[in-house]
């Protein structure tokens, strides 16, 4: 034995499964880029529905080509709770079937046509001009770095499976099941791919280095050792994080402790319908996870029950932002979602500041005005977070992706600009009257109710529009019902004056400026629906004196 030749076909071995590595993190990347705007709309399809999460799962590890990255995604999902963990171990199921479509593709003899389609691909990227263009040949290249690399695997699979001192390792492989699944999900657990562990199974059975029935525990090791990127993930993730990751480990594993016994009868059954060894090994991980599925399915309740008990919720946390707390961002598409879900999070606490800011001229209570300036520091706080986290990925995306962002952005501002006109402006004004012991008429007061009344409507459609693209027109109508109503309750008030009222002419500027504030409010908010209509964006003088008057306040 040349020591020589060793060195070289480990060094070839190892090589196989890196262009492997990379030509699926390629393929994984590229597909992201070209279906981003598909991702995010996968990713609102997870609801009630268990079904639904499941489909949802299956497509989004068909489009990433990754379960791993999958899983990732809704352990982050789950700390940052916007779904539920039943919602969650649906699309986990949905992961694991996903993840066979790479395993079957691999399982055709392809290794021949990796290198030549790696070749035509480059050119193609190397000589096109277009994002489009590039984006689909980095699709292919890598793809022809996954057959190439699988090649290079299979010959070096093939030089050590006839090494005689290898024998013994492979003897002890085949004598000792349970080494077999340990070094595979071992395996997997360090290199983050299962489609990589069963390619080599592959490799290894095709040169019968290991038997068939050995190649089935390289697929169960594969299953249990992809779940330590999920549980990776959820290490630094509140409970919630840590149910997902986990219920993804046990689904797996109990999983394999079903269908371990069963594994020499299954070789047999579906060698029947195509006896090479790779299609035997990629259809049994098919049959597999679809069997799992079946029989889980109804389980999903009790199985998210005891994932809860196991991982009760501990003390509440503190304040910070809930949908940005993990670093798995590397998806410009993922870290869109989660911007969206915070910055709706702050819309919420702006709702209502703007419910809650009328009472204090009825009764100014210091408690509640406490309340509405903490809420607007936690605005504050997750304006500067969340305008940070959207920029940093602004740098790293392309055009499109950087248009959303700005209006993410934009859309945020006008946020936080609305809890400071409450914050600054109306608790002034608040002060002000219940420091000069003032009041406002019974018909003034009802105006005013009538006002925020259809203020508080106007706000809901707003923010709902803005991810509810069709709700704009709607919201720009209800605006301009708000400010004809407006004037009239100002023309109705200077009505109040000429007539000699005196709680209305003491009370003037007061009014008056509650008026121009809640109106101000209202523009902000649905500023950004003009970007979704035909209509043009209106800014009247009154508007914009309104506009600079508040900046002046500290705006």
């Amino acid at each position: 034995m040349n020591p020589q030749s060793v060195v070289d076909q480990f060094i070839y071995l190892v090589g196989g499964m890196s262009l492997f590595l990379l030509g699926m993190t390629t393929a994984s990347q590229s597909l992201e880029k070209l279906m981003a705007r598909k991702i995010s709309q996968i990713l609102n399809k997870i609801s009630q529905s268990q079904l639904i999460s499941i489909l949802v799962g299956v497509l989004l590890t068909t489009l990433l080509q990754s379960s791993g990255a999958v899983t990732t995604m809704l352990v982050g999902l789950g700390t940052a709770k916007v779904v539920t963990l039943n919602q969650v171990m649906g699309v986990i199921i949905g992961t694991a079937i996903g993840s066979t479509l790479t395993v079957q593709l691999i399982s055709f003899n392809l290794n021949q046509y990796g290198l030549p389609v790696f070749s035509i691909a480059f050119l193609i990227y190397f000589i096109s001009k277009r994002q489009l263009i590039k984006n689909i040949a980095q699709i292919i290249i890598g793809f022809g770095l996954i057959f190439f690399g699988l090649s290079m695997m299979s010959s070096a699979a093939h030089f050590f499976a006839n090494l005689p001192e290898m024998s013994f390792v492979f003897q002890k492989l085949r004598s000792h099941p349970m080494v077999s699944l340990l070094v595979s999900m071992i395996f997997c657990g360090l290199i983050h791919s299962s489609a990589v562990t069963i390619g080599l199974a592959m490799s290894l059975a095709n040169v019968g280095a290991i038997s068939m029935t050995d190649a089935l525990f390289w697929v169960y090791g594969a299953n249990i050792g992809t779940t330590s990127t999920a549980i990776l993930a959820a290490a630094n993730s509140n409970y919630v994080g840590k149910q997902v990751a986990w219920a993804h480990f046990f689904y797996k594993f109990m999983s394999v402790v079903i269908f371990y016994p069963l594994s020499e009868y299954f070789v047999g059954l579906v060698g029947f319908f195509d006896g090479s060894s790779s299609r035997i090994i990629a259809n049994y991980h098919l049959i597999f996870n679809i069997l799992s599925a079946a029989l889980f399915f109804p389980f999903i309740n009790i199985g998210a029950q005891l994932m809860e008990k196991m991982f009760p919720k501990s003390e509440a946390e503190e304040f910070g932002t809930e949908f940005l707390k993990l670093n798995h961002y590397k998806s410009s598409t993922l870290a869109i979602s989660y911007g969206q879900r915070e910055i709706m999070r702050v819309a919420d606490i702006v709702y209502t500041m703007i419910k809650d800011s009328l009472k204090l001229f009825n009764n100014y209570d210091i408690s509640e005005v406490d309340s509405i300036k903490d809420r607007d520091n936690k605005v504050d706080f997750l304006y500067r977070e969340i305008k940070m986290f959207l920029l940093e990925h602004a740098n790293k995306s392309n055009n499109a992706v950087n248009q959303q962002i700005l209006d993410m952005i934009m859309f945020l501002s006008d946020l936080e600009r609305a809890a400071d006109s409450i914050d600054i402006n109306l608790l002034t004004l608040a002060s002000k009257k219940a420091a000069l012991k003032l009041e406002f008429s019974n018909e003034g007061w009802d105006e005013l109710k009538n006002l925020h009344e259809n203020v508080l409507k106007v706000t809901s459609l707003a923010i709902n529009s803005f991810t509810s693209k069709e709700l704009c027109d709607e919201a720009i109508k209800l605006k301009r019902e708000l400010i004809k109503l407006e004037m009239s309750l100002r023309e109705n008030h200077i009505g109040r004056l000429n007539k000699g009222i005196r709680d209305s002419i003491n009370t003037s500027s007061i009014h008056l400026d509650v008026l121009s504030e809640y109106r101000r409010i209202v523009s902000l908010l649905v500023s950004h629906a003009y970007k979704n209509s035909n209509e043009k964006f209106p800014l009247t003088d009154s508007e914009n004196k309104n506009d600079n008057s508040n900046k002046k306040r500290g705006d």
